[in-house]
């Protein structure tokens, strides 16, 4: 059975409250006449009197006052349920990052992004984890990846490119002038990224002379290499800032490039069905723009 206009209920609940069409419609901000329909309209539908006049006040029978106590729980929720939703839309936008990341890429963009992007309320997590969209409290995930998540919007950022860095001390103290050449110095080596396929798509079917330190963290590889311990095989989106800096360099860089490209990259990940999607999709716009030229 479908409820009655939603506008006489609300005549209903707030002059059985004031008990005075008057001061319904002054809360209302409508004529006395307009309650005074509502109300007409109401009881015609319901078949039943909700008011009756004594002397200059109008008050509800007791149908008439069962039913305004229903509307006024009624509103109670509506009201709860748009200040959730008004809270969820304007509270903080929580960014989930890996630490590599967030140390090696977007730090370095955190005060040209506060400028450029109208956001008041920005969080930025750093975990190396896969953070959850829908239980985490996370808007926004920058994830490492093919890219294929279920139940959620992707935006490729950057396709990653692997090269060795190491410090500049240690390129003076080690002259390397072609890939074999690393066959002979300390190589760094993280857990999830092994020297043999940057060495086998360079054409070095060896298999290095020296087994350098093993990382599970690729952050605290970058500082080690930067400390001149050794050579670590770097993902290009996690290198740049020590490489701006000047802390890390690029043996092959001037002449052979040495790199090699990865189906893996960074993604700007979220929900559809956000309700803060109008703020996010401005962020994600600002990402692209960011990398664009990186996604080839």
């Amino acid at each position: 059975m479908r409820l009655p206009p939603f506008l006489t209920l609300t005549a209903l609940e707030a002059a059985a409250r004031h008990r005075s069409y008057s001061r319904a419609a002054r809360e209302l901000f409508v004529t006395h006449g307009a309650v005074s329909q509502q109300i007409r309209k109401l009881e015609d539908e319901l078949g039943t009197k909700l008011f009756v006049r004594q002397g200059n006040a109008m008050v509800p029978t007791a149908t008439g006052q069962r039913l305004a106590g229903h509307v006024t729980d009624a509103l109670a929720t509506l009201r709860a349920g748009v200040d959730e939703a008004r809270l969820a839309a304007n509270g903080p936008l929580v960014i989930s990052s890996s630490a590599a990341f967030a140390r090696g890429w977007l730090v370095t963009r955190l005060e040209r992004l506060a400028r450029e992007v109208d956001e008041p309320d920005l969080i930025l997590r750093a975990e190396d984890r896969v953070a959850d969209l829908t239980t985490d409290g996370v808007d926004i995930a920058l994830r490492f990846g093919l890219g294929a998540w279920p139940g959620v919007e992707v935006a490729t950022l950057m396709i990653e490119r692997l090269f060795p860095v190491c410090s500049p001390d240690f390129l003076v103290r080690h002259p390397i002038r072609e890939p074999r050449d690393l066959l002979d110095v300390p190589l760094l080596r993280h857990v999830g990224l092994p020297w043999s396929m940057w060495l086998t798509a360079m054409g070095v079917d060896e298999v290095p002379r020296q087994q350098g330190l093993g990382f599970e963290d690729t952050a605290l590889m970058l500082d080690t290499a930067a400390h001149g311990v050794g050579v670590a095989l770097a993902r290009s989106g996690l290198a740049e800032r020590d490489l701006r800096e000047g802390r890390l360099v690029r043996p092959f860089a001037d002449t052979m490039g040495g790199e090699v490209a990865v189906e893996t990259g960074n993604h700007f990940v979220w929900r559809a069905d956000s309700p803060k999607l109008a703020r996010i999709l401005k962020l994600r716009d600002w990402f692209l723009a960011e990398t664009a030229g990186l996604r080839g």
